[in-house]
């Protein structure tokens, strides 16, 4: 066994890992490439000379351009944060896929409304349908993590998880891209910035299309009673007979799992709420809460939002040089981000990677700070349209240190927040701690967007002090607090978080299932005298 080699809680067959649990992580990730879109097109779009002059932009103050702007894009975070909150009601009704399909069509009625906005309508049609395109890609950001989590076998499920975070980089990717190319090659009309906000329907519709082939959670059919259809979708994602060990095993850890939900919480949409009383579910859900903060804290956010701002304080001068520069950005992110969910995320584990990302991604924003309070390189050009004045020494340097915090943060906080996220809640909470860890990532969100401008205007150099600040101190929390979860069965992760100290509970845990001790295995000797024996249950369920 080594660092990068795959570890399992148990002996697990080759066909596990198939191409069909792939391909449902592969189409639920369509929604991430709408979030990703979204996400990375906004700024740039509002940065194209004709959207500025369709709207007018010329005629507003720095103060009140910068309002306007912010609100264009917060909004949409705001309309998120309800989404994510809806999503664990239609979850516990519909189901994950349904609930997809739900939250796919509101997205695209939200797109197709943004295309009304012109300069007699004003950017009313805009700010409703960011609102519309906000809750729906808040659910989806609901659904598709937990989703995942509950078809992946326990040793990939970072990797597929991560499949996620791959889709949130290709939408950012053509998001950041996409302004480059109409900006380059188009005359600037209002089919100019139309297109970029005409492109949200394709990874929405793709998403709805892609709905009617991927198959509802296993684990969701169970807890719901559809156990044939359950069995039937099991075996299919494994890719194994219903006798085959490995299907009778993970069918008697689920049924463990939802007899304990169902004993100490019940059945009901607002049952689980009653486990909120407990201490050790209201650390996990603060937990969650705490790494979306921390991940909006090291500043991602107010770049992938105003992208243009960003560079123009580095010294990055000119329309089309901005443009080039934020899309090389997203290249440099959606390189990274295969790197991360193929080799690192499974294999190095979800702490290492947080630790290295806070630790040199703090480092490059204390250099990027130092030099603009040096150098001061946007005073050197106020209007912003000398694109052909050449950047010195320090400024190559802020611009590279800048792209290696790109390459720290891409495969740690980019995307980790999001896996651990979907896997540390136990079958009680799931669907509920989901939707807070998806809740506190809009809000967190929505906080970074709808401020930065205002940041940038007082505090310039100061912004990327404060953001390598919380970079550090984000080091001290993981250490502390968060346990590794990789390659934990979903049904074991309560016994990982009461395992101290924090750092040696993986390997403890792991130990012990690998020598027997499986998920849940002391509870079966106080809860199951009396009920059926082990060999009894698996006959029973084979014969389902």
């Amino acid at each position: 066994m080594t660092l990068l080699a795959l570890k399992e809680d148990r002996p697990t067959p080759r066909a596990v890992y198939n191409w069909r649990v792939y391909g449902c992580a592969a189409v639920a990730s369509f929604a991430s490439c709408m979030i990703g879109y979204d996400s990375a097109f906004i700024g740039t779009t509002l940065a194209l000379p004709s959207f500025a002059s369709e709207f007018s932009f010329a005629s507003y103050d720095p103060d009140a351009l910068a309002l306007l702007q912010s609100n264009i894009v917060s909004i949409y975070q705001a309309g998120a944060f309800f989404g994510s909150l809806f999503a664990y009601v239609t979850s516990h009704f519909l189901g994950r896929r349904t609930s997809l399909a739900v939250f796919a069509c509101v997205f695209l009625v939200g797109a197709g409304v943004m295309l009304a906005a012109s300069a007699e309508r004003g950017l009313g049609p805009i700010l409703a349908g960011r609102v519309l395109a906000g809750v729906g890609v808040g659910g989806a950001s609901n659904m598709v993590p937990i989703y995942i989590s509950e078809l992946a076998p326990p040793a990939v499920r970072g990797r597929l998880v991560g499949i996620y975070e791959l889709g949130w980089q290709i939408g950012g990717l053509v998001g950041f891209w996409i302004n480059y190319g109409v900006n380059t090659t188009m005359l600037p009309t209002r089919s100019q910035w139309l297109i970029p906000f005409a492109v949200q329907l394709i990874p929405g519709g793709l998403l709805f299309l892609g709905v009617f082939w991927i198959k509802e959670s296993p684990r969701w059919l169970f807890a719901n009673g559809r156990r044939a259809e359950a069995m039937k979708v099991m075996c299919w994602i494994r890719n194994l007979e219903p006798h085959d060990q490995y299907i009778l095993e993970e069918v008697e850890q689920i049924d463990r799992d939802i007899e304990r939900f169902e004993r100490e919480v019940g059945k009901g949409l607002w049952k689980p709420f009653l486990a909120l009383r407990q201490r050790k579910v209201q650390w996990r859900f603060f937990l969650g809460g705490m790494l979306f903060l921390l991940q909006n804290a090291s500043g991602i956010n107010s770049i992938n939002y105003y992208s243009p701002t960003v560079f123009r304080s580095i010294g990055i001068v000119g329309i089309n040089t901005g443009f080039l520069t934020t899309g090389l950005f997203g290249v440099v992110k959606t390189a990274l981000t295969v790197l991360w969910l193929l080799w690192l995320v499974d294999r190095v584990g979800r702490r290492r990677m947080l630790f290295i990302g806070a630790f040199g991604g703090s480092l490059c924003m204390w250099f990027i700070g130092a030099y603009i309070k040096i150098a001061n390189p946007s005073s050197k050009d106020q209007d912003g349209t000398n694109s052909s004045r050449r950047m010195d020494g320090g400024g190559i340097a802020a611009v590279f240190f800048f792209y290696l915090w790109t390459a720290f943060y891409t495969p740690s906080w980019n995307g980790t927040p999001w896996v651990v996220n979907s896997e540390m809640f136990d079958q009680n909470t799931r669907s509920l701690g989901q939707a807070s860890a998806s809740a506190n990532n809009w809000f967190w969100n929505f906080i970074i967007s709808r401020f930065t401008p205002q940041m940038f205007l007082k505090m310039g150099y100061g912004v990327y002090f404060f953001f390598a600040a919380l970079m550090l101190l984000s080091i001290i929390f993981v250490y502390h607090f968060l346990p590794e979860t990789k390659s934990i069965p979903l049904e074991a992760m309560d016994r990982l978080f009461e395992i101290k100290p924090v750092r040696k509970a993986n390997q403890v845990l792991m130990d012990d299932l690998a020598q027997g001790g499986g998920a849940g295995a002391a509870e079966d000797v106080s809860s199951c005298a009396g009920e059926k024996t082990r060999s009894d249950h698996l006959e029973g369920t084979a014969r389902v």
